[in-house]
């Protein structure tokens, strides 16, 4: 086979990106493939964790062995959950819906993003209606109205979502040239459903010489008091999204964050920041048993996600190629994904000689 074409049948997770390429549009490949700048990130993203190696181990018993995690005092079949997509009908007629189907089917949880084209109260029909599926948690942005905010939150607890995941690193998109390049835009009858009704920004008029970033759009960013605000507005557990320091780390600690999501945001906003290969290990020495961890970005393989595990993560989320599968074969390729994916967790499992996921 000509490596530059497209596979038969895809056998990996490579393989479905290799087939998606042919199925998006020059539109939603822009938006979908693409990161910040130069993409140094999103590359690294994926090569920090192949330059990982694993220690093989043999003649270890491995009967009973599981790849069970318990995550916020819920056992889950596996680690791994749905990383939070935006506008996920640009990929497939059914967006959000089939990649829910597949996650209730694999037991894999889902974060929900805030910028979905399909209503939570849909996606919870679907997963948490199934006493066998992972959780439903839901992904926000705060919003420059808290009033909006707080009916996101209420209507996301109304549902049924377990979890809320406040996204703290995009206070402005990163530069994307990539979309810039294709035009990008939302065709008809695709939206952020959940933002309907969202009030307009103030108007500011701003004086000679001020940035209409920093005195216009970022006036009002959100900071630690609105996360300690929103802490106090909910019962469910609150992690925190985009945290690639080891001082963010310690301060989400002390507003009350029940866990931190270790994540770049797959590239798409600073361009060269590191890997979250190379994030995780700090963080989870700055906060050690007080914050549960999850990571994302350029996962790829079922030995990524023990290697994460390996560094401190308790979970994984995978992003595009969910995203890349759906588009491909909807539901039933997000869920092919999903099942490759532990799959190779179970076959690196059994040759490190590793019979659960515990760090002990």
């Amino acid at each position: 086979m000509n490596p530059a074409s497209p596979p038969a049948a895809p056998v990996c997770l490579a393989d479905y990106a290799a087939l998606a390429r042919d199925r998006l549009d020059d539109n939603a490949r822009a938006y979908f493939e693409g990161g910040a700048a130069d993409e140094l990130t999103l590359a690294a993203n994926v090569q920090a964790w192949r330059e990982i190696p694993l220690s093989a181990r043999v003649l270890r018993p491995m009967a009973g062995a599981h790849t069970r995690v318990t995550l916020f005092a819920r056992t889950q079949a596996h680690p791994i959950l749905l990383a939070p997509g935006a506008y996920q009908r640009l990929a497939h007629p059914d967006g959000e819906r089939a990649t829910a189907q597949a996650a209730a089917a694999l037991q894999a949880g889902m974060v929900l993003s805030t910028q979905s084209s399909v209503p939570v109260e849909d996606i919870a029909r679907i997963v948490c209606t199934d006493p066998d599926a992972g959780p439903l948690w839901f992904q926000l942005y705060l919003q420059h109205d808290r009033g909006f905010t707080l009916d996101l939150v209420r209507r996301a607890e109304a549902a049924g979502c377990s979890a809320l995941v406040l996204t703290v690193d995009a206070p402005v998109q990163g530069a994307r040239d990539r979309e810039r390049r294709a035009g990008f835009r939302l065709p008809p009858g695709v939206r952020a459903v959940h933002l309907d009704g969202l009030p307009p920004r103030p108007a500011r008029t701003l004086a000679a010489g001020q940035s209409a970033l920093f005195d216009g759009l970022l006036a009002d960013t959100p900071t630690w008091d609105d996360v300690a605000w929103l802490r106090a507005q909910t019962r469910l557990p609150l992690l925190l999204k985009g945290v690639t320091h080891p001082e963010d780390a310690r301060l989400a600690l002390s507003v009350g964050a029940d866990g931190l999501v270790v994540s770049n945001h797959g590239g798409r906003t600073l361009d060269t920041l590191p890997a979250t290969a190379t994030l995780l290990p700090p963080i989870a020495d700055a906060v050690g048993a007080e914050l549960p961890l999850l990571v994302d970005g350029g996962i790829r393989r079922g030995t990524d996600v023990l290697k994460a595990l390996a560094l401190g993560a308790l979970a994984v989320l995978i992003g595009r190629p969910v995203v890349q599968a759906l588009a491909v074969n909807g539901a039933h390729g997000v869920a092919h994904v999903l099942r490759l994916l532990r799959d190779e967790l179970e076959i690196a499992m059994a040759l490190t000689g590793r019979i659960t996921l515990n760090k002990r």
